[in-house]
């Protein structure tokens, strides 16, 4: 099994996953050109993508999607009440997939598990998507946690997890005072600390790869995020890395990140 983060943050989510020769994209929130070309860098041919699934109505997760469904015939799995709140911007697609959180759903070799997340839409979803011997968390959007995706990402090989921004630097930027308390929700986005103190629950020995994800432009840094989740993990002595046995990296939104492979003991592997 493998995955990708093809790009991630406020302009743009898409992540590649693949079991067999079963390949779909969570969210697609770049154009459907550029999500092209980004699945190329990966060697990746479009045409060989069987379906779309949509976590929320936001565009930055769905601007592709209703472009690249009727171009090469995809289905697009995605709740109902998502659907409707994205108005136009879902009306078109070639085939519209019911889904709801709680309700597993397989997609030729996959097996998906929708459940709910935090977040200011009607219907938020995260997944987490198996073949039966891995699987990948995907969790971006989220202003708090709960027992409910505790439970869903805890046995996961795979997480892309949301580590959005730094308080100090919301505080102190400058996003207007609406903005800053939209993102302070409990259905806003996940700070630094946040995601990295989920993370030393969600930490058990099949966890492969740690991708830290939609990473503010303005109230966050790449450098910070590395630094304050390791930090955590430093703490309660569960540092990344082979002798621990998962690896861990922070997704761009400007750049396509590593292609994950999931496999046995002494056999994973990730490339650019």
């Amino acid at each position: 099994m493998r995955f990708c983060v093809l790009g991630s943050g406020s302009r743009g989510n898409a992540t590649f996953v693949e079991a067999g020769e079963t390949r779909i994209l969570l969210d697609a929130g770049f154009s459907g050109v550029e999500v092209e070309r980004r699945l190329a860098a990966i060697g990746i041919d479009i045409a060989t993508i069987s379906a779309l699934l949509v976590t929320h109505e936001h565009g930055d997760h769905i601007r592709g999607v209703q472009v690249l469904s009727r171009r090469y015939s995809l289905p697009v799995y995605v709740s109902k009440a998502t659907r409707e709140a994205a108005g136009k911007s879902l009306a078109g697609v070639f085939e519209w997939r019911p889904i709801e959180a709680g309700l597993v759903f397989s997609h030729r070799q996959l097996t998906i598990h929708p459940f709910a997340v935090c977040h200011d839409a009607v219907d938020t979803l995260g997944f987490v998507v198996g073949n039966g011997e891995f699987s990948v968390g995907y969790c971006t959007d989220t202003g708090s946690i709960s027992h409910l995706m505790s439970h869903h990402l805890g046995g996961c090989n795979g997480l892309v997890l949301e580590c959005n921004h730094d308080p100090e630097m919301l505080k102190n930027g400058g996003y207007p005072p609406s903005l800053q308390q939209r993102i302070r929700s409990k259905s806003g986005h996940l700070t630094n600390t946040a995601a990295a103190s989920f993370l030393v629950e969600l930490i058990h020995n099949g966890l492969k790869h740690v991708v830290l994800a939609h990473v503010s432009e303005t109230n966050n840094s790449h450098d910070l995020v590395r630094t304050t989740v390791e930090g955590y993990l430093q703490e309660y002595d569960l540092a990344a890395g082979a002798h621990r046995g998962f690896s861990l990296s922070v997704a761009r939104q400007d750049a396509v990140g590593e292609l994950v492979c999931l496999a046995a003991a002494d056999s994973s592997s990730t490339k650019k």
